[in-house]
């Protein structure tokens, strides 16, 4: 499997890197499976920036999100979610049905944590995997579950904190603080 620079460190790249920092990034020995600290890390979040491009090769954003341990993590390759019903303009699973490639990244904005994957994703109705929606459908959670995504992990990587401004969602605050929150 690929390491996550071999992937995003194109020729592009690497020449911008050169022209901005005066070198290439260094190539250190990646790992491309999830350890235990990257499924704990995963299985915590309560939402993620899901990254997927059109036909057109023009990228598209969207947030995905549910009560924290909705993204499950199988094993040491393999993530997957239930699809709540959102905005429903579809763009994220039309685009997914054209290219299977993905990124995600996963915050853990109070502690200044990123971690990115570059996945191969594969879209399941709901219907047709009864055992699967069994393992990803959070029966206590609102959402309407539309469809099933798994995604098979090829690469990843921790990413620098030093931007990221620490934000707190009402229950964090309350631990942190021993206090009700705003």
């Amino acid at each position: 499997m690929p390491g996550f620079g071999n992937i995003a460190y194109t020729p592009a790249g690497q020449r911008a890197q050169i022209h901005y920092a005066g070198r290439a990034q260094d190539r250190a020995p990646e790992e491309s499976i999830l350890g235990e600290a990257e499924a704990a890390f995963i299985q915590e979040r309560d939402g993620f920036y899901l990254a997927t491009v059109n036909a057109d090769g023009w990228p598209y954003v969207q947030f995905r999100g549910g009560p924290p341990g909705f993204l499950r993590v199988f094993n040491d390759t393999t993530v997957g979610w239930a699809d709540f019903r959102g905005n429903r303009q579809y763009v994220s699973v039309g685009n997914l049905s054209g290219s299977d490639r993905l990124a995600m990244i996963l915050m853990d904005y109070p502690n200044r944590r990123r971690l990115k994957l570059f996945a191969v994703a594969t879209v399941i109705d709901v219907e047709s995997d009864p055992a699967l929606a069994a393992l990803l459908v959070v029966p206590e959670y609102r959402g309407r579950v539309e469809r099933l995504v798994t995604a098979r992990v090829v690469a990843f990587d921790w990413n620098c904190p030093q931007h990221i401004t620490p934000r707190y969602t009402r229950a964090e605050w309350e631990r942190e603080n021993g206090a009700p929150g705003f």
